[in-house]
């Protein structure tokens, strides 16, 4: 590979992660409260669908992303209501989240197939920009690029060095402890479901305003359930769902190449990985050895009654 390919590999793979990266952040979020939520998919294409009718009729790009953040969110608040108050299993509440969001994308999107409208360009950072290389890949994106930029090393920083950051740690872990020591185990699950939810249609957002800024039925293309798969890979850690959401992006990136060395992958196999990865997410969160080993918040999946306890 030649330098321009490199250049051009890595500056794709950075456009390709950031809707995941997104998700991935607010996944792990929710998560990380003790909440699985397997409606990121939904929540991302109501994300990617609102952002773009509203960007399409408004003009107001930031507009379009706020709306497209609030409209996930919400969907998110529900997930929190059956999940949390009403304690139904957080597998089915996700899945009907997916099914919802993806019929309501669908069904209201018609009228925007084959429209136009204003989507986020580049902006080069002066100074870094000019940067041979490093300039060209990091420094010369969207704007919504470089929030991604800001929120992995927030959100890391929130985690490990804050007492909030704590509390929310301690409610994934051991819901009754935390609550012992005066901690709302409930608020702070429904905070973070709908903090993760508002990223994840962050990240839809991304698709239909920056990526390929157009609405097209299921844009998301498993999108969300990857994301998902993702928080795995990053053992709940910020910094490493970075990686993994542009190592991914880069994959996606090469598919196109290997294309064109005619080394096709068949489409029947990407169309087993949302179904695959649900599976493995249930083996993840369901198995007490695997748990342990690999880090995952210990009262994940699992619902939290004071009066139970009590």
């Amino acid at each position: 590979m030649n330098q321009d390919m490199i250049t051009s590999t890595v500056s794709g793979a950075i456009r390709a992660g950031t809707p995941l990266l997104f998700a991935t952040i607010g996944e792990i979020l929710t998560e990380r409260s003790g909440i699985l939520n397997l409606g990121l998919e939904g929540m991302m294409l109501m994300g990617a669908f609102t952002g773009f009718a509203v960007s399409y009729n408004t003009g107001n790009l930031w507009l379009a992303v706020i709306a497209a953040m609030a409209v996930a969110g919400l969907l998110a608040t529900l997930h929190a209501f059956m999940s949390i108050t009403l304690r139904v299993n957080q597998v089915v509440s996700g899945l009907a989240i997916v099914f919802l969001g993806s019929g309501l994308s669908g069904f209201w999107g018609q009228a925007y197939v084959g429209v136009q409208s204003p989507s986020f360009v580049n902006f080069k950072i002066p100074l870094l920009g000019n940067i041979p290389i490093i300039g060209e890949i990091l420094f010369d994106r969207d704007p919504l690029v470089y929030i991604g930029y800001l929120i992995v090393p927030l959100v890391w920083l929130f985690l490990y060095k804050t007492r909030y950051g704590m509390d929310l740690r301690a409610v994934g872990e051991a819901p009754d402890a935390a609550d012992a020591r005066g901690i709302n185990v409930s608020l702070i699950r429904y905070i973070y479901t709908i903090v993760g939810g508002a990223l994840s249609g962050l990240g839809g957002a991304y698709l239909s305003l920056a990526y390929t800024p157009m609405w097209v039925e299921n844009m998301t293309a498993g999108r969300g359930w990857i994301a998902i798969v993702l928080v795995i890979f990053a053992i709940w850690d910020p910094l490493l769902a970075m990686v993994g959401a542009y190592l991914f992006g880069g994959i996606s990136v090469l598919q196109f190449g290997l294309q064109v060395a005619q080394i096709p992958i068949p489409a029947n196999i990407m169309k087993m990985f949302p179904y695959l990865f649900t599976i493995i997410v249930m083996l993840f969160t369901s198995s007490e050895r695997i748990k342990k080993r690999f880090g995952v918040p210990s009262a994940l999946g699992i619902p939290y009654s004071r009066e139970e306890k009590g």
